[in-house]
C-alpha cells in the first residue's frame, strides 16, 4: 500500500514524541509534522502548517484532562483540512468524549496510550477503503428505538421500521441491544452471532467479519441480534460506540431496538443518533414513563433528538396531539395504527408486518421511514428525479 503522510496533533511532548515513533514504525506511514498546540480558530497559524502539509491523516491527541481544546481542532481541521482523515486518540473510560470527537469528525477513535499495531490497522482500513473509492465517505445514520414502558411496541417498530428503510433505500443493518433480544423472533432468524459477540472481536472487527456476526433477513436486511439470555455484566459503553463507528461506516441506516433498556448504553446510542423514537401509547402511565425516559435520555444533550411515537393509535375524545406532547415532553413525530390483531399475529408467525399484504399499518411504516430520511440529500435528489420524468 502507499505511504500515507500524517501530521501530528498533541501538546503533550511525550505523547507526541512516542506517536510519532509509533507511526513511523508502522511501515505504511510517515510524519510530515508535528504541532504542539491545538488551533483554535480558522485563522489560526497551527491550521496553515496542516494545511500547508498536505497529510492524508491527522492524528490528534485527546487528553483526558484537557479535551474540549482537542475536540474543538478536530472540528476546525475537519473544515478546514477537508482532504485528510482524521483519527483521534484518547481514553476509551470516556464515551461522550468519543461521541463528541466523531461528530466533529474523526474518522476514527484510538485507544490511548497506543500501539503500533493499533495504528497500522488503521491505516490499513484507511487505504482498503481508499482503494474502494470509499474515502471519508457520508456516514450512515442511526435511529434509536425506546419503549417508554414495556410493551409499548418499541421491537415491533424497530422491526418494521428497518425493513421499509431496506425496501426503499438497501444497505440497512438492525442492531439489538435490549436486555433480552426479541428482534429475531419477530423475523423468524435463528442468529449464531449476537452483539456481545461482534464486541468481544472489537480488536478484530472489520466490515467483512463484522458482516459475519450479522443474519441476513430474506429481504436483505442485516440484523446482529440481542442476546438470548441476560447478561451477568454489560459491555462497556465505550465498546459500543466503537462498534456502533464501524457500523454506520459500513451501513447507510443502522436502526437500534433498545427496547426497554434505559441505561448508560442506551443514552450514549442515543446521542450518536440522528433521530430518537421513543414509542409510547396515548394513556396517562405511558405518557408519564415517556416523559423520565425523555428527560433521561436529554441529560447529556440531544433532547431535541427525541421524537414522540404514539402506538396503537386511536382517536380519544377530548385528547389532542398537543397534549400528548405536553404530556410527554417531546414533539410527535408519527402515529402508528391501532392493530393489536394484526401486530400480535404477525409476531406469532415471524412475519413482520412490511412483508405482509399492503394494508394501513404497513403503510404507517413505510411512511414513517419516508418522513425520517426525507431530508437526505440523495433522496431528495431521488424525488426530484422522478417527478421530473414525469
Amino acid at each position: 500500500m502507499p505511504e500515507l503522510s500524517v501530521v501530528i496533533v498533541a501538546q503533550d511532548n511525550e505523547q507526541r514524541s512516542l506517536l510519532q515513533v509509533q507511526v513511523d514504525s508502522t511501515s505504511v506511514a510517515r510524519v510530515v509534522h508535528t504541532c504542539a498546540s491545538y488551533p483554535a480558530v480558522a485563522t489560526d497559524p497551527v491550521l496553515r502548517r496542516v494545511l500547508t502539509a498536505n497529510p492524508a491523516v491527522v492524528l490528534v491527541d485527546v487528553p483526558a484532562e484537557n479535551h474540549i481544546l482537542a475536540l474543538r481542532s478536530i472540528e476546525l481541521i475537519h473544515q478546514e483540512v477537508s482532504a485528510a482523515v482524521i483519527f483521534a486518540v484518547g481514553s476509551m473510560r470516556q464515551p461522550q468524549v468519543i461521541v463528541s470527537a466523531m461528530r466533529a469528525g474523526a474518522r476514527e477513535y484510538i485507544e490511548r496510550p497506543t500501539n503500533t499495531t493499533e495504528l497500522l490497522e488503521a491505516f490499513v482500513r484507511l487505504s482498503t477503503a481508499q482503494r474502494k473509492g470509499d474515502r471519508e465517505g457520508p456516514r450512515g445514520k442511526v435511529f434509536t428505538v425506546v419503549n417508554a414502558k414495556g410493551g409499548s411496541g418499541a421491537t415491533t417498530t424497530a422491526v418494521n421500521l428497518a425493513l421499509a428503510l431496506h425496501s426503499a433505500h438497501g444497505n440497512v443493518a438492525l442492531v439489538d441491544i435490549a436486555p433480552l433480544g426479541h428482534a429475531a423472533l419477530h423475523m423468524n432468524l435463528k442468529p449464531q452471532f449476537t452483539v456481545v459477540d461482534a464486541i468481544r472481536n472489537l480488536h478484530r472487527l472489520d466490515s467483512s467479519l463484522l458482516e459475519s456476526f450479522m443474519t441476513r433477513h430474506a429481504d436483505g436486511l442485516q440484523l446482529l441480534a440481542g442476546v438470548n439470555a441476560p447478561e451477568v455484566t454489560d459491555p462497556p459503553t465505550a465498546e459500543f460506540a466503537k462498534l456502533f463507528d464501524l457500523l454506520v461506516g459500513h451501513f447507510r441506516y443502522v436502526v437500534v431496538d433498545a427496547s426497554s433498556r434505559v441505561d448508560a448504553t442506551t443514552r450514549l446510542l442515543s446521542n450518536l443518533s440522528e433521530t430518537v423514537l421513543l414509542v409510547a401509547h396515548a394513556d396517562v402511565a405511558s405518557l408519564w414513563s415517556a416523559t423520565r425516559i425523555q428527560q433521561y435520555l436529554g441529560e447529556t444533550g440531544g433532547r431535541e433528538r427525541v421524537r414522540l411515537v404514539l402506538n396503537r393509535f386511536r382517536k380519544i375524545a377530548g385528547f389532542t396531539e398537543a397534549d400528548a406532547e405536553a404530556a410527554a415532553g417531546a414533539k410527535l413525530l408519527w402515529k402508528i395504527p391501532n392493530q393489536y390483531f394484526a401486530v400480535s399475529a404477525a409476531i406469532d408467525r415471524g412475519v413482520p408486518l412490511t412483508q405482509q399484504s399492503y394494508n394501513e399499518i404497513s403503510k404507517s411504516f413505510a411512511g414513517l421511514a419516508a418522513v425520517l430520511t426525507e431530508n437526505d440529500i440523495d433522496v431528495k435528489r431521488k424525488a426530484w428525479s422522478l417527478f421530473k420524468s414525469v
